[in-house]
């Protein structure tokens, strides 16, 4: 294990350039839409967005918690865009995506939590584009299962909840969130016949052991999918870099998952839970829920 001292050579991100960024950025800036490549900072944004693909972020760009990992904004919202669902949904035609992807930040102010909004913008989404595969990233919902019911009525392809780090630091890392709660999220999703997926952060001071007792625990519940990337500190008000992860200990995470039984692990340096969605679902032959798996 590497420990951190300057950024290495492997963490080089491409920079936006080229007509598909152009293009994308234009349609996010046209439809008035937030995303999470801009607000989290990916560093992922110029390869994704020059091949056309951008994880839409509903509900605003203000979040309610304040996980010490993230750069997104947090305070009080002070609005609900409820024309947010249309122009998400002419924004994917536009594109003419095969596969999107939508988050949201997290909004416990709303009494459903932002439920309802979620519905509406898959239900737009599928309405426009039926044979678009789409992928939700949602909060927790503080584990209310009527809550999470609406999201899930609206039937999404894919079912993707990050745990982002190991059970010890779940509450210096993500606070308001929850272990037992986010396995919950995606072991609820899956007895309802989803796909499901996580993504995780490594560097940021958790063990060997506990990696592989999170990743076991995923697969427990029969998880689809994992994505394992490199922490990044976003400013010096956010939690350290324990570690730079070296390639070679991302290609064993990514061995030991598929030895476990994942069908996908993403694991490297620049990887997020949104990077090759779209790969992703075609190994599904998803798009208008065409396919669920149950293990």
């Amino acid at each position: 294990m590497e420990k951190r001292t300057r950024k290495p050579d492997w963490l080089r991100a491409k920079l936006p350039s080229g007509p598909g960024y152009m293009e994308t950025r234009k349609n996010v800036d046209e439809h008035n839409l937030h995303t999470v490549c801009q607000s989290a900072q990916c560093p992922n944004m110029g390869e994704c967005w020059s091949r056309g693909t951008a994880t839409v972020m509903i509900l605003g760009n203000i979040c309610t918690r304040s996980c010490t990992f993230c750069a997104i904004h947090t305070g009080r919202p002070t609005e609900l865009d409820l024309g947010e669902p249309a122009r998400v949904a002419d924004s994917v035609a536009k594109m003419n995506l095969k596969h999107v992807v939508v988050t949201s930040v997290a909004r416990d102010d709303l009494k459903d939590g932002g439920a309802s909004v979620w519905a509406a913008t898959i239900r737009a989404i599928r309405h426009r584009c039926p044979e678009t595969a789409i992928e939700v990233l949602p909060a927790d919902f503080k584990g209310k299962a009527e809550h999470f019911d609406i999201l899930l009525d609206a039937k999404p392809d894919i079912l993707n909840h990050n745990m982002e780090t190991v059970e010890r630091l779940q509450r210096p890392i993500r606070k308001t969130a929850r272990y037992d709660r986010s396995m919950w999220v995606l072991e609820y999703a899956k007895s309802r016949g989803f796909v499901t997926k996580s993504g995780i952060m490594l560097g940021i001071g958790e063990r060997e052991e506990e990696i592989k007792q999170l990743l076991s625990d995923l697969r427990s519940i029969n998880v689809n999918i994992i994505t394992i990337g490199q922490y990044l500190q976003p400013s010096k008000k956010h939690t350290e870099i324990d570690r730079w992860v070296t390639p070679d200990e991302f290609k064993h995470w990514q061995e030991f998952g598929l030895e476990i039984g994942f069908d996908v692990v993403e694991s490297g340096p620049l990887v997020r839970s949104s990077y090759h969605a779209d790969e992703q679902s075609a190994m599904f032959n998803l798009g208008g829920n065409k396919a669920v798996v149950s293990a």
